[in-house]
């Protein structure tokens, strides 16, 4: 009898916490754990990021001319020598493309800072849309180009 109440007991918990709490909804994103920002690719470290570009602040979108909106991602890359991790100039194009196969076109920039450079780029995104970089990067001096590919998912509501 014991038996047959601990059970009941436990199948009745399990019933309840599958049902979530109070306020829960079904359509809450899960989060994903972080990918990989950087790819070694020989003699070069390629880093990579992209973010909406509504998480700029106003005075950092206007020096840079970027559109400061939840519905447009900026791509940032940076490639570094590996052995003093100082920054190079490369030739980098991006390939854009979200799960349904739609081309997205994204132009990059170069941006010169001192000992920093790094490529921008913007891309218009929907809403929990997943967009696939693929990131082409041929270092100064190099004959040889190298590929990066990670993918991102935007949340824009």
């Amino acid at each position: 009898m014991i038996t047959k109440k601990i059970l009941i007991a436990l199948s009745l918990l399990c019933l309840v916490s599958a049902c979530g709490g109070p306020g829960e909804s079904a359509d809450v994103p899960e989060a994903q754990p972080a990918g990989s920002t950087s790819a070694d690719i020989g003699d070069y470290v390629v880093h990579f990021s992209a973010q909406s570009t509504d998480q700029l602040p106003p005075d950092v979108a206007v020096a840079y001319a970027i559109v400061r909106s939840k519905n447009r991602a900026m791509l940032n890359v940076s490639v570094l020598q590996e052995s003093d991790h100082t920054a190079v100039s490369a030739v980098v194009t991006v390939k854009t493309v979200n799960l349904t196969g739609q081309l997205k076109n994204i132009t990059m920039r170069q941006i010169d800072e001192g000992d920093a450079i790094y490529y921008i780029g913007e891309v218009a995104i929907a809403n929990r849309e997943t967009l696939i970089f693929d990131i082409s990067v041929t270092p100064e001096g190099t004959d040889q180009a190298s590929d990066v590919r990670f993918k991102r998912q935007f949340f824009t509501d």
